[in-house]
Parts: structure tokens; C-alpha cells; sequence
């Protein structure tokens, strides 16, 4: 009888490596990290907001089988917009093949983005990577979030609204991954 329970554990213990063995989908950053204050490299440099307003490096690794596109958000859940918050980037269309975002690639010029990958407009109202700005007070909780899709494109939803490309993503989404950094001032 204990053998048996033995070699049932064993088997559970075995069963619980193989599983844990597969990799899950990971966000990662040499310039921000989890529950750490950003940079001012890359903080907004308008509206009273002093910073160098580039955008961070992001990695990915691992995404999901099936994966046929990604696309990059940054959103503020603290802004006092009536609990809207406040999305600073959104870049879709990133090619399958990507596996990250150079520091820079939010440039208004799309220049550094993959092949095929665009910025929509954010609500600042640029079609750019915009950084931290809080107003003063408590610090605030930056989302930094790729999305593995499963389409290529988001199609008309790429050009719209960001509401609308949010509702796209989310309903194309095989996974995601986050880094949530923190900015006050």
C-alpha cells in the first residue's frame, strides 16, 4: 500500500514537472520594471511633465501557439477620467514574428516599429508613445501590456477609435502579458 501511494506521488511529481516545463507567455524590460518608478527618460515632456517622453524597450518570449499577430498598449487605470483611465500608447499589427519593441519605437515617425506595425491615436491625440503624467499626488500605475492575437490585423479596427481597437484586441486574444510600473510627482 505505500509503495503505491509512492509511486502515485512520484507520478503526480512527475505530471506537475512536465506541466511547469512549458513556457508562459512573458513581458520583460531593461528599462521598466514591476511595481518600480519609470524612468524620467521615459515621462512625457509636455503638459508640465519634464521628461524625455521615449519609449521603454519591451520583450516578449513565449507566445502562444497560434499566434498571428501582437499588439503593444500602455493605459493609466488611476486617471481621474471618471474610470476611464488614460491610454499613452497603442501600436497593432506587430508582425508574428516579432518578439519585442526597440526603445524608441514610439517616435511619432513609426520608423523604429516592425514591418506593417502602426500607433493609433492616444488620448493625448497623438498617434505616439506618450509618457507618464500624472497630476500631482499619489503616484500612478502604468500598464504596459503585449497581446498575442490570433489575426494578422485588426483591420478597420486599427484605424479607429481606441475603444474600438480595445474591444478588437481583447476579442482576438490568445494571451497577454503585463508590467505595471509606477509614475507620481
Amino acid at each position: 500500500m505505500l509503495r503505491s501511494v509512492s509511486s502515485f506521488l512520484g507520478l503526480i511529481a512527475l505530471a506537475a514537472s512536465e506541466s511547469s516545463g512549458a513556457q508562459a507567455f512573458e513581458l520583460t524590460s531593461p528599462d521598466i520594471a514591476e511595481g518600480k518608478t519609470i524612468d524620467m527618460a521615459h515621462v512625457y515632456d509636455s503638459m508640465s511633465c519634464t521628461g524625455e517622453n521615449v519609449s521603454p524597450e519591451l520583450n516578449w518570449s513565449d507566445p502562444p501557439p497560434g499566434t498571428k499577430s501582437f499588439a503593444v498598449a500602455v493605459h493609466d487605470p488611476d486617471a481621474p477620467t471618471g474610470g476611464a483611465g488614460f491610454w499613452h500608447w497603442l501600436v497593432v499589427d506587430i508582425p508574428a514574428d516579432a518578439r519585442g519593441l526597440k526603445r524608441g519605437a514610439g517616435d511619432a515617425s513609426g520608423k523604429n516599429l516592425p514591418p506593417g506595425a502602426h500607433h493609433l491615436e492616444t488620448d493625448f491625440g497623438d498617434k505616439a508613445y506618450g509618457g507618464p503624467c500624472p497630476p500631482p499626488g499619489k503616484p500612478h500605475r502604468y500598464v504596459f501590456t503585449v497581446y498575442a492575437l490570433k489575426t494578422e490585423t485588426l483591420g478597420d479596427a486599427a484605424h479607429g477609435r481606441t475603444a474600438i481597437a480595445g474591444f478588437t484586441i481583447n476579442q482576438n486574444a490568445l494571451a497577454k502579458a503585463s508590467i505595471t510600473a509606477l509614475f507620481g510627482r
